[in-house]
Order: structure tokens, then sequence, then C-alpha cells
């Protein structure tokens, strides 16, 4: 399905970003490159991955052309922190340190990469966006209003980038089992799950097989679109 293309999914090292690099990697793509706060997380199963050590919150201060000397077919934005706190106790740090990793980095690797996707005028977009872009989660300011501006930055990159057939959609999860997850207890799992109308919590690979999707030539037609992945959490 991907054969003879290049992929760079940013934090690799994390469920949703390695589940992503794996379908990838089983469905032929050529060459598949990952980014990383700490290159000690990558996985021994995971040699076929590029690894590249990142600073997303930094990123402003480096020279990316040092790092990314190479020309890609899709870039998948996956890398996220989250830094929870009710915003009365909210500090800066825990503000600026979201919005840089999750929104601002994004900004930075697209400048550089966009460039050479509309050079050979094809390319593939996909942010990994999250469930409480659209419904809010108290605790979260932060981190929800980083996602929800992901909303406006796809629509926008999509009309302004759509001739150069060059398509931008996201995908926002709802809850992944995860080492997150698997931390709660009983009761706190099963609060989860009665707000979720499948009754259950996803899984890595149903993220990666929509970014598989809209990365194929199956979605050529689709852009400017946040598709939901969410076992019917926010019905939009």
């Amino acid at each position: 399905m991907f054969d003879n293309k290049k992929l760079l999914v940013t934090g690799g090292t994390g469920s949703i970003g390695g589940s992503i690099c794996q379908y990838f990697n089983k469905n032929g793509c050529q060459e598949i490159y990952s980014t990383t706060t700490d290159i000690s997380k990558v996985k021994p199963d995971q040699d076929y991955i590029r690894f590249s050590e990142l600073n997303l919150n930094n990123i402003e201060n480096t020279n990316l052309d040092d790092i990314f000397d190479f020309d890609i077919d899709y870039l998948v934005l996956n890398a996220g922190l989250n830094r929870d706190n009710i915003f009365l106790r909210m500090s800066p740090e825990e503000w600026n340190n979201v919005i840089n990793v999750n929104l601002n980095s994004s900004f930075h690797l697209l400048k550089h990469f966009t460039k050479k996707m509309v050079k050979k005028r094809f390319g593939r977009v996909v942010f990994i966006s999250s469930v409480v872009a659209h419904t809010g989660n108290p605790g979260q300011v932060n981190y929800s209003a980083s996602k929800a501006a992901i909303s406006g930055m796809v629509k926008s990159l999509a009309l302004e980038l759509s001739t150069r057939n060059i398509t931008v959609n996201s995908v926002a999860p709802g809850f992944i089992q995860s080492n997150m997850t698997d931390k709660l207890n009983d009761g706190q799992k099963n609060a989860i799950l009665e707000r979720i109308p499948m009754k259950k919590l996803g899984n890595a690979s149903d993220i990666a097989k929509v970014v598989g999707f809209l990365c194929s030539e199956n979605a050529d037609y689709i852009t400017g679109q946040t598709l939901h992945v969410n076992g019917g959490l926010a019905l939009i």
C-alpha cells in the first residue's frame, strides 16, 4: 500500500506513535522516521525506524535542516504532552510547555516539510488531536486548547495546500488503552466506560488504521477533516 513512500511520525516511542509506525511498516512503507525526547525509550523491535532525538518544547532553537535532510511523503504529527491542573492553579510553565509541544512544534515541522511536499506536488499531513478538543475536560485547559487549535490549522492548511495535491486531516482519539489507562483502578475504568456508548476502550491500532486510511489513495479526495475515533463518546 505504501511502497516507495517515506513517513515521519513524531513521538514514535508512545503507544499510538509506535502503532502507526508498525502499521506503515507492515504495509510496505519504504522508510520510516520518528522523533523522541529520549533515545533510550526506543524499543528493541523498533530497529526499522530511524529515530532522531528532538526536544519539541524548544524546537524553535533547533536547525531542522541538520536533523531532517530528507523529504517525506507522509507527516504524522502525533507527539503530545499533558500537564494537567485546574486552571486557577495552572502555572505559566504548565501552559507554555503543553502549547509548545502540542501546537507550536507543528508550525516548525510543517514549515520544514511542506515546502518539500509543494515542490514534488504530493503530501499527506495527519495531526493526532483528541476528543477533548471537542468536549473539553476539567483540569486540561492547556491540553484541550492545544488540540482544539489543530482543527483550525487543519482547515486553513487544507485550503492553502490542496492545489498542490497535499491533503491535511486530523484524527481525534477518545480513550485509548495504554500504560496510562492500565494504572486506573476498576472504579475509574468503569466510570470511563459508562461514558462511552460502545462500552470499551479503543486500541492504538484503531488510530493507526485510520491514519493509514488518510494517507492511502482511498482518501485522495478527503482534506480539511477530523475523523473521530472514540466509540461514540463525542457524537459531533
